[in-house]
């Protein structure tokens, strides 16, 4: 699948993580939007742009994993099918020309495949995750799965810019083997 993709550092309710954010949500948009234009891209069909996600993960190990300074993302906004190399270039230069964001440089296009999970919705505070991720790991343990990593994955469904944080829906999904 292919994916707008950008990664950081640090704690997520900072600047750079803002800035990182808005460079994916810019060039999506401005991919969505392109129907618009003289110069439609090939395939193009009418689409809802795909909700943020981030792969998170941390730097050091040794520290607590409530430390948000220690956290090590990336980032991605799935793309349409009909995105290739070439246009996400055009359309990254004219983004560029449009908005002052230093982290557009940053972004990268990659096509991503994901295996064997296991995932849910959570509702509720981002803090909250933990109790989530333990159900999670249960469920593994009764059905003969083992968490591969500590490395996991969150599909954002809700704005928090306009949910109430004990009502924010979140996907959660880690990786698993047998």
């Amino acid at each position: 699948m292919p994916f707008f993709i950008v990664s950081g550092s640090g704690d997520p309710n900072g600047e750079e993580f803002a800035k990182a954010t808005e460079a994916l949500y810019s060039l999506s948009y401005a991919v969505r939007m392109s129907y618009k234009s003289d110069d439609v891209p090939l395939g193009y069909y009418e689409y809802t742009v795909f909700p943020l996600e981030g792969v998170w993960d941390l730097m050091d190990y040794s520290k607590p994993s409530t430390d948000k300074n220690n956290f090590k993302y990336t980032l991605m906004i799935r793309q349409p099918d009909f995105l290739t190399v070439e246009l996400f270039e055009r359309f990254l230069s004219q983004t560029k020309l449009k908005k002052s964001n230093p982290y557009l440089d940053r972004v990268r296009f990659e096509h991503v495949e994901d295996g064997l999970n296991c995932q849910m919705m959570h509702i509720g505070r981002f803090d909250d995750e933990p109790e989530s991720f333990a159900r999670m790991e249960a469920y593994c343990a009764e059905h003969g799965y083992i968490r591969s990593s500590k490395l996991h994955r969150e599909i954002y469904l809700s704005d928090p810019r306009k949910t109430e944080p004990s009502k924010m829906r979140t996907v959660l999904r880690f990786h698993v083997e047998t």
